[in-house]
């Protein structure tokens, strides 16, 4: 009976580990990425910039993949629109990646 409960127990939280994955965003490359939101991004989204100051860890990695599905930018729309799909996800899993409550948070410094 204890072997039955370790076994349902170690599924759980595989499924959960897979699960949470899901939120990430798949297929980004964040080195590119790091070297696209400093390209293309940090201009109008640092500090005394025209848009509000963003960095990896203005938010959660929830948060940053919820902003990226949106596909929306009210800031520059189309710079937002000129950037490829590769590399609005490739800036995602850059943000994702260092995000506030990410395994290393960091700024875009």
């Amino acid at each position: 009976m204890m072997k039955k409960h370790s076994t349902l127990a170690l599924v759980a939280l595989v499924a959960t580990v897979i699960a949470g994955g899901a939120l990430a965003a798949e297929g980004g490359n964040p080195k590119k990425g790091k070297y696209l939101y400093k390209k293309h991004c940090k201009a109008c989204h640092s500090a005394g910039a025209e848009a509000p100051e963003l960095t990896p860890l203005s938010k959660t990695m929830k948060q940053w993949d919820r902003y990226f599905k949106r596909n929306k930018h009210k800031h520059n729309p189309d710079a937002w629109q000129a950037l490829s799909d590769q590399e609005k996800l490739d800036i995602n899993q850059f943000l994702f990646d260092h995000a506030l409550d990410s395994d290393q948070p960091q700024t875009c410094g």
